[in-house]
């Protein structure tokens, strides 16, 4: 019998299963719509999409190092029961490892890992665990030497937090060190060229505008010649040293800054990976309460 698209449709619509999988079951059944359903709900294809609408904010993020490239992968289960499982980690480390081979998360959806695309195997994994689980993001970065960092660890090359540290000259243990800061701190740029203006202008407004305000309130108020050309300077200077990896303080030894710690040890921070689970994503809270109330009402 012939497979037709429209068969193929219909039965993805009501399994969940990816196209190729929903091809084959119709072949393998002779085009037989319940037949297939079947065949896909025995291998635990079935229905695997319909877990897609359900929050993904947990998981793990993957790092993996090869030479002057390093990669950060973030892969997302609906619980953190999900993330300490061995088979989920393992999955985690596969794809992590497939990312080296490629630029984005577009390319790394479709690489190979034992014989099937990335998303075949995410897909696969969501009927065999029964939570919703995604691919979400990968970034990459490139240096002479690049460091990695894993905080929460969940096992070699995962855990919540992934840092990458990508330098010029040759890593003496300082990169791990400045990854394991970057994990700590969290922030917004590598210098003041590479932060957002609009952020960097907003924050000067704040700033001017609350130095306005205590201005007005003081016992003795300052010139504004004194605010706008002392003050508020000041205090963006404080703003970029807190928020800026090479100027904030290091944490290893509070005395210097990154930026001198990276030259003390010979070498140049080029720039940083920090990727955490579930940044930016909405958590869904479930009020159980409400849910019964409306079950009862």
């Amino acid at each position: 019998m012939t497979i037709t698209a429209a068969m193929v449709k219909e039965l993805r619509e009501t399994t969940g299963a990816g196209m190729m999988d929903a091809k084959k079951a119709l072949t393998e059944n002779n085009g037989d719509m319940d037949a297939a359903l079947d065949w896909l709900r025995t291998k635990g294809l079935a229905k695997a999409a319909k877990k897609a609408d359900r929050v993904a904010a947990e998981g793990l993020v993957g790092v993996s190092v090869d030479g002057g490239k390093g990669v950060a992968v973030e892969i997302n289960s609906e619980t953190d029961f999900v993330a300490k499982n061995a088979e989920f980690q393992g999955m985690v480390s596969q794809i992590t490892t497939a990312a080296l081979g490629v630029s984005n998360v577009d390319e790394l959806k479709a690489a190979n890992v034992s014989g099937k695309p990335v998303e075949t195997v995410v897909t696969e994994a969501i009927a065999k665990i029964g939570e919703n689980l995604t691919l979400r993001r990968m970034d990459v970065i490139e240096g002479e030497a690049v460091a990695a960092y894993v905080h929460n660890a969940a096992s070699d090359g995962m855990g919540k937090i992934g840092v990458l540290v990508a330098l010029k000259g040759a890593d003496n243990g300082i990169g791990k060190q400045i990854a394991m800061h970057i994990a700590a701190t969290s922030p917004l740029a590598l210098n003041e060229d590479a932060l957002d203006p609009a952020l960097v202008e907003r924050e000067r407004t704040v700033q001017t505008q609350k130095a306005l305000e205590e201005n007005a309130t003081a016992d003795k108020p300052k010139p504004e010649a004194v605010i706008q050309n002392n003050i508020i300077p000041g205090r963006m200077k404080k703003y970029l040293e807190e928020n800026t990896l090479v100027n904030q303080k290091f944490v290893m030894n509070p005395d210097i800054t990154v930026a001198q710690a990276a030259k003390d040890a010979g070498v140049e921070i080029l720039g940083y990976i920090r990727m955490g689970v579930g940044e930016g994503i909405e958590k869904k809270e479930e009020n159980f309460a409400e849910e019964v109330a409306k079950m009862n009402s």
